[in-house]
Formats: structure tokens, sequence, C-alpha cells
């Protein structure tokens, strides 16, 4: 698992949860935890201890700590949601956690994925947009087609432009662009794409 970023920052009415072993790398960061979650396979008693509140998970389970988390935050009335240490380790897992994305989407909801080097996120059937701050000459950004291809792509203000094209799910045209310096959008007007940012500073402008 990817350590936290210590640019990791909760405002308030934010809900913090930490799925199991997520617990330690917020406490590396001196961040508390609203909830702690899991099966708590990789938890110690005394890292439990704490003002913080605690469901247990049985081992044999079909959600992930992950899914278990994201579907507390939706229980909770949240539609916005930063996943965390959702990346290396286990390729399953991290494989799971984009799927996250999409259950999140599915269900009216939008999820980031903050890596240490990548941001991940997903949309259909829509676009989103960079604000020039953001997207600094010569960042990489990533668009791939997810769950089947996707048609109507288009990308504006990168290096590498796009104009209604169909990005076929079997073919990664959309693999290493750029941005420009400039305002930046990706749109998809029938089907999913995954993006992928380069991360250095998760900015509150994309």
């Amino acid at each position: 698992m990817q350590c936290l970023s210590k640019q990791m920052t909760l405002q308030e009415g934010d809900l913090c949860i930490a799925a199991d072993g997520g617990l330690k790398h917020l406490q590396q960061i001196e961040i508390l935890p609203d909830i702690v979650l899991g099966d708590m396979d990789s938890i110690g008693l005394q890292e439990l201890s704490g003002p913080f509140q605690i469901k247990r998970l049985p081992v044999e389970k079909d959600d992930t700590d992950m899914l278990a988390a994201i579907k507390e935050g939706l229980d909770a009335g949240y539609k916005q949601f930063m996943l965390y240490g959702a990346l290396g380790g286990r390729l399953d897992h991290t494989l799971a956690n984009i799927q996250c994305l999409l259950y999140l989407l599915n269900r009216g909801a939008t999820g980031t994925i903050i890596g240490d080097d990548v941001i991940l996120t997903l949309i259909k059937d829509t676009k989103i947009s960079f604000t020039d701050s953001f997207a600094r000459k010569g960042r990489r950004i990533s668009v791939f087609a997810y769950g089947g291809d996707a048609y109507g792509v288009c990308e504006r203000g990168l290096k590498y432009l796009l104009d209604s094209v169909t990005v076929k799910q079997e073919f990664p045209i959309g693999v290493s662009n750029e941005f420009t310096g400039e305002s930046a959008e990706v749109e998809v007007r029938q089907g999913m794409l995954l993006i992928c940012i380069e991360q250095d500073k998760w900015e509150e402008s994309v």
C-alpha cells in the first residue's frame, strides 16, 4: 500500500473512514478518523484505542474493506469520495479499488483515487475540465476507454487533440498526453473514460 500524502487535509463536515490498515497511515500523518472499519487483520489492539467509532467486519465477506468503507460513506449521504492508499501493493486490490470508482459512479457519486504519483477518476457521458493552474505544461494525462468502447471523445487544450473520436477499449490511443499550461477539457459523449493524471500536488481546482 502506498503512503498517504501529507497534503491530505480534512474540511469541516468531511467524514474520514480508515479501512483496516489505513488507520496506521492516518496515524503517521496525525489525522484522526471518524470511523475505523474492516476485518482488523492489519491492526493491533493498541492501535484501535482512540476516540473513533469501530466497525468490525467478518474476515470472510463479499466486500473488500475499501468497498465497505465506500458503502458506509454513501449511507451517510456523501457524494464525493477521495480514496487514499488504494494503489500499489497487491494488483488484485488495486484493480478492485479502480472498480470502486464505477460503483460510486453508478450510485450518483464521484470518486477520485489519490496516489503518490497518479490521480485516477472515472467519467461517463460527460466532460471534466481542468484550470490552467492545475494543467501545468508537461504534466501527463492518459485517458482509457473503460467498460467498453467510448464514443465522441474530445480532448481540448492538450498537446495531442482528439475531436469526437471513438476510443476503443483494446487500443490505448489516449496514453501519455500532456497538458499545455492552458485550461483543458476531456469529454466523452457516450461511454466511460478512466482518466490518469500525473500527481505532484492534488489541487481542488480540477
